[in-house]
């Protein structure tokens, strides 16, 4: 229960079911920083402190916690969890009911033989439901892993919380407030540090750009075991003067409002949420066109997309919004309606709801 996305979700329906369920988190290895903040709240969170490769001995702790806890519905994000949860039912817990939902995928996705097999056979059916966060994901489930009937069930922020772009003089003094220099272009990223995230390619097509436009800024928001490099490419890159680091922040609407241009440039990706955020906040948005990306954004409609790992494509869409931001800002526009029509957090928790009542046979 670290910050990341499909944490994020949990403790939103949590928060937002609060009078409708009793909740109870497990977590496969630590609490983590979300984990605590629920401990804090009052919400259970358990942890098994899973050893290095596959921890049998997880199987018969949880089965032992769903039963004493009287557990009627278990939600696993992700198939690690949702494999640990299916040992735990074969292990005694078979009254608790499973919602197995796939966030992101591994790249490159390779799913071997034995484990397509077993699933097809054996897992999967343990899965009373399964959802996937964007068809991307599903597809992934079904074609690589071997699920049957995968529902597309689209994650959702909460728009009302992240305005719509606010006017030039009400942004300003949000960068005046951050320490932005007027005069200067800002791209931002809000991502952790890890290799999935390929910041190595942000950082070089902004390289690129700023050699044409001196006037750009780089500020990446995160932490993760990644920076030490990114922070060295930097430096070998020449650009150290132009690329901010900010850490960790909970100011994320001021920042995607301060900014000129979001990006997100990883090499596989399901439903980010803060790419949402980034929508919802009016903030053009230039992205990889990988995993779910395409789903959220149409190029040239909503936002720029471009090829994983193509530094120079990136700058191109960089460049092209730099110098036609008026542009920028009516794909922003788009992509802010897009937001508030068809990806409200609302949307998504009650459908999660819904599936909770009707697996605890309480429809």
């Amino acid at each position: 229960m670290n910050v990341a996305g499909a944490e994020v979700l949990v403790t939103q329906i949590i928060e937002r079911l609060a009078d409708r369920m009793e909740p109870t988190v497990f977590c496969l290895d630590s609490v983590g920083k979300l984990g605590e903040e629920l401990q804090a709240k009052g919400v259970p969170v358990i942890a098994f402190g899973r050893k290095p490769g596959l921890d049998w001995g997880i199987a018969d702790q949880f089965a032992r916690e769903l039963r004493e806890r009287r557990i009627e519905v278990l939600h696993a994000h992700q198939y690690t969890p949702f494999f640990y949860s299916a040992l735990a039912r074969m292990r005694g817990a078979r009254s608790t009911r499973i919602l197995m939902t796939e966030h992101g995928r591994h790249y490159p996705d390779v799913v071997s033989a034995k484990r397509r097999w077993i699933n097809r056979l054996v897992l999967s059916r343990l899965a009373d439901h399964s959802t996937a966060c964007c068809a991307f994901s599903a597809r992934a489930l079904e074609q690589k892993d071997g699920f049957r009937n995968v529902e597309v069930l689209y994650n959702g922020i909460d728009a009302s919380a992240h305005p719509a772009r606010k006017p030039l003089q009400e942004r300003q003094a949000i960068r005046n407030r951050l320490g932005l220099d007027p005069a200067c272009v800002y791209i931002t990223c809000i991502a952790r540090f890890h290799p999935v995230k390929d910041h190595a390619t942000l950082v070089r097509g902004f390289a690129i750009l700023y050699r044409e436009h001196p006037q750009t800024r780089l500020v990446l928001v995160g932490t993760g075991p990644d920076e030490a490099k990114l922070r060295s490419l930097v430096g070998e890159l020449g650009i150290t003067h132009a690329v901010e680091f900010w850490g960790v922040r909970r100011d994320i609407s001021d920042i995607l409002q301060a900014c000129d241009i979001f990006s997100l440039t990883s090499v596989s990706e399901a439903a980010s949420l803060t790419l949402l955020e980034a929508m919802a906040n009016g903030c053009p948005v230039a992205i990889t066109d990988v995993g779910g990306n395409g789903e959220h954004i149409k190029h040239g409609q909503h936002g720029m997309l471009s090829p994983r790992g193509d530094s120079t494509a990136l700058a191109a869409n960089f460049k092209q919004m730099v110098e036609d931001y008026p542009s920028a800002e009516r794909m922003a526009t788009a992509a802010r309606e897009r937001v508030v029509k068809e990806f409200r957090l609302s949307a998504a928790v009650d459908r999660y709801a819904a599936l909770y009542e009707q697996l605890g046979n309480r429809t």
